[in-house]
């Protein structure tokens, strides 16, 4: 959704974390009531900003792209919400996706019902997996309902429909109301019955009641096995509702290392603000990772996925793109997002190096779709997430192992599972370092993943420098 208006602070609990990083990072957290589709678990996951794709914005001309998607490695294709778009309080020229007029219909912008009928037929053919993105917190201003079920709204003392945050082009759904959640069990159940969709992206998820989400997975999951990801940080919607929450607090940090100074970083939906506004000026470092992690392990269910992330829509549209946010380091972050726990993401013109900001009410001018040094890199990463085992999400992924050195800027783990290790040595900082290991340090003969050949183990790192080794 569309944060800049609401971006209140910076993210960050880690203050309040009082666990001691240690070699193997586990949990004791009671098993998620999910049932992950196994094809996930290895799966690297691709948002599609439809408007801005292609210069004819539409469905059909996104379909030509899926070959170079394919070669590209990518398993999921979370399409940015694809139902027409409000007119009244309108933002820009075609205004927000997240302004729905219709939950059945598609934005004749796009195309047709039958547009998205075939191309996830041919996505399918091909291997991928589609999943939409649901606005069910809000409606666009003159959505069907307000004038059929205007009952169905949140209302003010004098009985005005409000809008969500100021978020002024929408209005606010009563989860109250019995009838409405009927009403959009159907339309969701509606696009998998239809198009044959594989699940659903659910925007500002945490703000809808919870209970609301696990009878939607049951309701989903009568028709066919789905995928859900929750925009959201909040473990108990990855409990019986959703397969994947979003690692805010990882993209946060990242950001706030790759400053390395006590700027402060913008964050997106804050729910502690008292830690924020603690924490907001601190430096950070690699050992906050080690918290944020184990933090997350005690609070999330052991087999519950996080998306992790260096850039999305909300992120390039509002916050810059990943190289004005992260600078040299954004090879070595997204090292980051791909080998720690959890699935890594890819927005769209990220994998071509794409250094500018999307328009999000106008149309804009489609990315150079060039294969080039990026595309390549992006490639081999998810090369690596489809043939490592240690890499796979939840608890079938391979154990962390943690090897600590002198240097707070360095983060050196390995992911181990049976055969399947991954080693991966990341300087995160702009000072070139000497490594020096507190305890134990990484043995074993390895080959450098991006080289191909075997190679000795790393005793300093560059500015930035990224090592991926694998037995």
């Amino acid at each position: 959704m569309k944060k800049f208006h609401h971006l209140i602070g910076l993210f960050i609990v880690l203050v309040l974390f009082s666990c001691t990083p240690k070699k193997a990072i586990t949990s004791d957290n009671s098993q998620s009531g999910v049932t992950h589709p196994e094809w996930s678990r290895n799966a690297v996951i691709y948002e599609v900003n439809l408007r801005q794709y292609t210069n004819e914005g539409t469905i059909k001309a996104f379909q030509t792209h899926l070959p170079q998607l394919k070669e590209l490695g990518v398993d999921i294709l979370w399409l940015m919400p694809v139902n027409p778009i409000s007119e009244l309080n309108r933002k820009g020229k075609l205004g927000s996706y997240y302004a729905v007029k219709n939950y059945k219909e598609v934005n004749p912008e796009f195309g047709t019902v039958a547009d998205l009928k075939e191309m996830v037929k041919k996505a399918h053919e091909m291997g991928f997996k589609v999943i939409l993105d649901w606005v069910a917190n809000h409606t666009g201003c003159d959505n069907v309902w307000v004038k059929q079920h205007p009952d169905w709204y949140v209302k003010d003392s004098l009985g005005k429909i409000v809008s969500p945050f100021n978020w002024t082009d929408t209005y606010k759904l009563d989860y109250k109301k019995t009838e409405m959640r009927a009403a959009m069990i159907d339309a969701m159940k509606f696009w998998v019955k239809e198009c044959d969709i594989d699940g659903y992206r659910c925007d500002v998820a945490f703000e809808v009641p919870t209970d609301f989400w696990n009878t939607v997975r049951k309701e989903l999951d009568s028709i066919k096995p789905v995928f859900m990801l929750a925009e959201a940080e909040k473990p108990e919607l990855t409990e019986k509702a959703f397969d994947m929450a979003y690692n805010w607090p990882l993209k946060d940090l990242m950001g706030k290392i790759a400053k390395g100074s006590n700027d402060t970083v913008k964050a997106q939906y804050v729910h502690k603000k008292a830690d924020a506004d603690l924490a907001a000026n601190a430096v950070k470092n690699t050992l906050d990772i080690d918290k944020l992690l184990a933090h997350q392990d005690s609070v999330f269910p052991k087999d519950a996925y996080l998306m992790n992330h260096i850039t999305n829509h909300d992120l390039n549209s509002w916050e810059g793109t990943e190289f004005v946010r992260l600078g040299d380091g954004v090879k070595a972050f997204a090292v980051l997002t791909y080998t720690l726990k959890g699935m890594p993401l890819i927005y769209t013109g990220q994998e071509v190096g794409m250094n500018r900001a999307l328009k999000f009410f106008e149309k804009d001018k489609a990315p150079d779709w060039t294969k080039n040094e990026m595309f390549a890199f992006y490639k081999k990463l998810n090369e690596l997430k489809h043939t490592q085992a240690a890499l796979a999400a939840g608890e079938k992924g391979g154990e962390m192992v943690r090897y600590h050195t002198t240097s707070p800027n360095v983060f050196v783990f390995a992911r181990k599972l049976a055969a399947s290790e991954v080693l991966v040595y990341l300087n995160l900082s702009k000072e070139p370092v000497t490594l020096s290991f507190k305890n134990e340090a990484p043995k074993g003969e390895f080959k450098d993943y991006f080289v191909g050949k075997k190679a000795t183990l790393p005793t300093n790192l560059a500015p930035w420098e990224y090592k991926i080794f694998v037995k």
